[in-house]
């Protein structure tokens, strides 16, 4: 049963329907619905009134459709789908909003220059065919959406009235409310679309005609990486969807166990992962996409990759199509559909509106999930197409010779035809001896059925204590699936006390996931996942998945974790890409680099991505052995387990994992989280070197007490401000297209911060922007009537107090109040009676005594971009320089 309500609406209109000299039209169309309809006339009501009754919305422009989606309280769902509705009736595309959201969409685009996705696929559509649509420009920006105001506005309704109809979209409502009034409520708002009946059809361009095809393409990113992909021009393969050919082949072709085509090219140190069935697709293609993350060994030799995976396509063909191996990945999706757990109603409702443009209403649900049979000449039709006069192969990897640069991104890349060399290093002669088809996969489950255990428990209850190991357990009797999770958090007081530490275990979990990958791949296909992720006190490994084969997989993780057989290679290889990953962060847009730095900032064990890759430059493979071993030496474990396990089965788990600790650990204490505690810091500031061209900044405000009043006291600020700021520094302002404010608790520690992006303005300017809207605030909330702001309280309550939609939520939100010592699990429910008990004047106070003043306790984050050095700078008399330093001689909270 749905908690929330929700609805979406797809029309099917994208941006390969922007008119040729106004590319970015469908976008631009999306972002101006929002900003007012003739019955809703206030730009930002809409909004505010999603976001008052704890509700979400978004949209998104695509190539066909263009997908617009809420989520609110059921309670005022109807009010809602008015508003909503309003989008598809009466827009009014208010003149001087036009201008004001146009340099919106051209911080969209700003956002995303340096982007390394953006920056290749423009790569793409550059080098396809310029006759199909998929080569316009698809974001637009103030350059294709130039011109006088009232003009564009005229041929914004032109492009509205054309092709916005009733006949070109979908609706899906998901509501607790009974369907007749549900029902009635549609056919009540949406029911005066106009219906123009416009029949829709792109032209029958080929995305790829023979002088795009046979081609190499190089380019070159901005972060460090090496890609190579084997692009394949399918036709469209959406009619398929019943056998599903296409998801077979990938399904044998991205086999990641022994004999797989990855494993051949990881032994040779040629490529670190593969992926096979990516690519864009559209209405008369598919490019198929196989791409492996290369090694430097492997950017020497493409021609051996490109060889090694045309032999496996020939196996496939040759030997691969049984029916057995085709039921054997059916029966994975029949499993999947059967035992499929909900989803957030936001995310339901978007993805049938989508689904409802391509199947037919009797498979609006289960279309993603038919494989009705292995058709033979279809898979062999598309097996055909994978040879090397239909394929495409690009190269990303820096310091590759070009003489292109890509518009809109200014990607350096370079294209030329196959050489015959080429051609004649891939022809097929046979398939090598090491590769092989997979085996028949052991951890499949033919069926499962959910266990019911008496007396079940309300909440988790310990079951197993000893010094150094505690585990939680509860049984799921509320979902009924045949899953479980099983979280183990293991702290160590040397897994990251210093950043060399810190740098050492990230390479051990990235090092034993590698390892583990070979061993674990059937079960991953199966449906039995795990992920091993650092955290501040060590490490902690997560199991999901059904409950039939779990032990089994952790059986397995312990027994291939201890061998630990890394090989020099590997290591090496698995280090560089590490590296290489924490060093490419400084590519990253600016306020992704902020929003790490405050963590890093105020985290005592938390570290700077650049100085965690310095730490590891010298590292060996003895050296990480050695921290292997210190790591386990002393350990504290805590687990839980929950969902479709018995109480007799947690404890047998609990045995065989204590016994497995004991040949390896003795017990430790649980390591500290500490939080550096801004109390009297004043306002501290701390600029970031960024190499971007657009400004941003974090204000970060800091609760002096982890209390349930606190807490209350943050989230609701947060609630009241967010739609307001939105609105005032985005929409009105028009200083960022990221923007924002956010309750972001820190080691369970309450605080809120604000946070923009800009290509418009520096960072002195946006910090008065926030200040100055801070100090108004106090204003706005003086002005709203006591039901507004008992309206706003009940919106936040409900967000808080919503029902976990699946068994994964509940495991998350369990095993979170585990984490933070709230083992009652009753936080939210003490955060939301303070919630009730708060008044307006709690809330003007509040700001008035720790907000409104520039000499606040609050910490600054900021970056200088590359456009605004010119401007005054921020006059900042408490800077951060030696982050160390302060980080050492804080006060601290402790969890």
């Amino acid at each position: 049963m749905a908690t929330q309500a929700a609805a979406s609406m797809a029309v099917n209109v994208g941006h390969f329907d922007d008119p040729e000299d106004r590319e970015g039209m469908a976008h631009f169309l999306e972002h101006m619905l929002f900003l007012g309809t003739q019955k809703y006339p206030l730009s930002g009501e809409y909004h505010a009134f999603i976001n008052q009754h704890g509700g979400s919305n978004n949209a998104w422009t695509g190539t066909e459709h263009t997908n617009y989606f809420f989520s609110i309280s059921a309670d005022v769902f109807e009010e809602a789908l008015d508003r909503f509705s309003q989008f598809f009736i009466a827009p009014l595309f208010t003149a001087d909003l036009v201008d004001r959201e146009r340099q919106a969409i051209e911080s969209e685009y700003s956002l995303k220059l340096k982007d390394d996705i953006r920056r290749v696929y423009q790569v793409q559509k550059e080098t396809a065919n310029q006759a199909h649509p998929f080569a316009k420009f698809s974001v637009g920006n103030l350059k294709t959406l130039s011109g006088e105001q009232h003009q564009l506005r005229e041929e914004l309704i032109t492009f509205y009235n054309q092709n916005y109809s009733a006949n070109l979209m979908t609706l899906c409502v998901v509501a607790p409310i009974e369907l007749s009034k549900t029902q009635a409520m549609i056919e009540a708002y949406f029911g005066n679309i106009k219906n123009q009946d416009i029949e829709k059809s792109y032209h029958d361009t080929p995305l790829f005609t023979p002088n795009e095809l046979g081609k190499q393409i190089n380019i070159v990113p901005l972060k460090e990486q090496k890609r190579l992909s084997l692009n394949f021009h399918l036709p469209a393969v959406e009619r398929l969807y019943r056998h599903k050919p296409l998801t077979f082949i990938s399904h044998l072709l991205g086999n990641e166990g022994p004999g797989s085509l990855l494993s051949y090219l990881k032994l040779r140190g040629l490529a670190n992962n593969m992926s096979a069935g990516g690519g864009v697709s559209g209405y008369n293609f598919k490019d198929y996409a196989i791409t492996f993350q290369l090694t430097d060994k492997g950017l020497a030799n493409v021609d051996t990759i490109v060889l090694a995976t045309f032999e496996y396509i020939e196996l496939i063909r040759t030997q691969g199509l049984e029916s057995w191996r085709y039921q054997e990945r059916a029966n994975l999706l029949n499993i999947a559909f059967k035992y499929q757990e909900q989803i957030k109603s936001l995310d339901l409702v978007s993805h049938l509106s989508i689904n409802m443009h391509h199947y037919p209403a009797a498979d609006l649900v289960v279309g993603d999930y038919r494989m009705d049979g292995l058709d033979i000449e279809e898979t062999q039709q598309l097996l055909a197409l994978m040879n090397a006069q239909n394929m495409r192969l690009q190269i990303v990897a820096q310091d590759l010779d070009t003489e292109r640069t890509a518009d809109w991104y200014h990607t350096p890349y370079h294209i030329e035809n196959f050489t015959k060399k080429q051609l004649q290093a891939w022809q097929v002669n046979g398939v090598r001896a090491e590769l092989t088809l997979p085996t028949k996969n052991p951890f499949i489950i033919e069926d499962a059925q959910t266990r019911s255990e008496p007396n079940v428990a309300a909440k988790p209850l310990i079951i197993h204590q000893q010094p150094g190991f505690t585990l939680w357990h509860k049984k799921d009797d509320h979902f009924n699936v045949p899953k479980g999770h099983l979280y183990l958090s293991v702290d160590s007081q040397v897994a990251c006390k210093t950043p060399l530490q810190a740098a050492m275990t990230k390479l051990y979990i990235e090092l034993l996931s590698d390892y583990l990958n070979e061993h674990t791949y059937q079960a991953e296909i199966a449906g039995l996942h795990y992920s091993i992720y650092s955290h501040q006190g060590g490490l902690t490994l997560h199991l999901s998945g059904y409950t039939g084969k779990q032990e089994s997989l952790l059986a397995l993780l312990f027994q291939k974790g201890r061998e630990r057989a890394f090989t020099e290679k590997r290591f090496t290889q698995i280090k560089n890409q590490l590296i290489r990953n924490w060093i490419n962060t400084t590519q990253t847009k600016p306020i992704s680099q902020l929003f790490t730095s405050l963590t890093v900032t105020l985290q005592k064990y938390s570290y700077e991505p650049k100085r965690l890759a310095d730490c590891l430059e010298d590292v060996t493979l003895e050296d990480l052995n050695s921290h292997i071993d210190d790591f386990y030496e002393h350990t504290h474990v805590e687990g839980f387990v929950y969902g479709d396990w018995l109480s007799t089965e947690a404890k047998s788990l609990a045995t065989s994992v204590q016994a497995t600790l004991s040949k390896v650990s003795q017990p430790s204490t649980e390591s500290t989280r500490e939080l550096i505690n801004l109390t009297g810091c004043k306002t501290l500031f701390r600029e970031l070197e960024v190499a971007h061209q657009d400004s941003a900044i974090i204000v970060y405000y800091q609760s002096t007490t982890s209390t349930p009043e606190n807490m209350a006291l943050f989230s609701l600020l947060n609630h009241t401000m967010s739609s307001t700021f939105f609105n005032e520094l985005r929409t009105k302002r028009q200083l960022g297209y990221m923007v924002g404010t956010g309750y972001l608790p820190l080691n369970r520690h309450p605080g809120m911060i604000f946070y923009v992006q800009s290509p418009s303005a520096g960072p002195l300017q946006l910090l008065e922007a926030i200040d100055e809207f801070i100090a108004d605030f106090n204003y706005a909330v003086l002005q709203i009537t006591n039901e507004q702001w008992e309206t706003t309280k009940l919106g936040l309550i409900q967000q808080i107090l919503e029902s976990d939609s699946n068994l994964k939520t509940r495991s998350q939100r369990y095993w979170i109040s585990i984490g933070n010592k709230d083992h009652q699990f009753n936080q939210r429910e003490n955060v939301v009676e303070q919630i009730k008990q708060l008044t307006r004047a709690d809330l003007i106070r509040f700001m008035v005594a720790s907000m409104r003043s520039k000499n606040s306790d609050r910490l600054v984050l900021y970056n200088t971009g590359e456009q605004h050095k010119q401007q005054t700078q921020l006059n900042t008399r408490h800077v951060l320089t030696d982050l160390r330093a302060f980080k050492k001689n804080s006060k601290k909270f402790q969890l």
